[in-house]
């Protein structure tokens, strides 16, 4: 399927980082990732069309998707521009040695500024949510995460969030079980949608090794929804 200039000019506007074996793109809250039932165009598309426009190749186009973040979050996205590269990075992502951080807009602050959640996560197919454990329990999934408060506002308050493991709706389910539900998170407890349908939580930075060259890399997305950055300004 070709792509208008627009939509590839716009990939070409959110691009944090490419080289020959990785592209990494901020994401729009909204986006999905990878196709679904909903049939709407997904991001790992149109970065295939933009590799396959920039780089003037004919045919197919190889793009890996690294790893996901849900359609209401925003920020940085990783994609394979090779199988060599796609194959190490999973390696990080199960070895846990790529390293996330997320900013979370939250209604209510947490008890302690600063701490680490542990908590047993079990998908909730029905419903598409997680449910929350304090207690380990057979056949649900330990989940992991380090949280600071950053900022805080009348209303609002902001986390930045470290994840440990990669869980279905880890951070928003853990958030909202220790009282601290993220604006706009229906799902999970808040008090009110957000007027662009997103949840204020952005995938603000990553960290890890290049699976080729082997040096340090460190991306920083940031947060271009004017919902978001209106919050963000309004704290202190």
């Amino acid at each position: 399927m070709s792509q208008s200039n627009t939509d590839l000019a716009d990939i070409s506007s959110r691009i944090l980082y490419e080289d020959n074996h990785l592209l990494i793109v901020n994401k729009r809250a909204g986006e999905i990732v990878q196709g679904d039932k909903t049939g709407d165009e997904p991001l790992l598309e149109l970065v295939r069309q933009y590799i396959k426009v920039s780089a003037n190749k004919p045919g197919n186009v190889f793009c890996g998707l690294v790893h996901r973040i849900d359609r209401p979050v925003s920020g940085a996205v990783i994609f394979a521009k090779t199988s060599k590269a796609l194959a190490r990075m999973n390696a990080m992502v199960k070895d846990r040695t790529l390293e996330k951080t997320y900013w979370a807009i939250v209604e209510q602050a947490p008890e302690e500024p600063e701490g680490t959640l542990v908590h047993y996560l079990r998908k909730n197919e029905r419903t598409n949510t997680s449910e929350v454990s304090k207690v380990e329990r057979e056949g649900w999934q330990r989940a992991e995460l380090s949280y600071r408060l950053i900022a805080s506002g009348d209303r609002y308050h902001l986390l930045e969030v470290d994840l440990h493991t990669g869980r279905h709706h880890q951070i928003r389910a853990q958030l909202s079980a220790i009282g601290c539900p993220i604006k706009g998170d229906l799902k999970y407890g808040a008090r009110r949608s957000n007027e662009d349908g997103s949840i204020s939580l952005h995938a603000r930075r990553l960290r890890f090794e290049h699976p080729v060259r082997h040096e340090a890399i460190e991306v920083v997305a940031p947060p271009f929804n004017q919902l978001f950055m209106r919050l963000l300004q309004n704290l202190s």
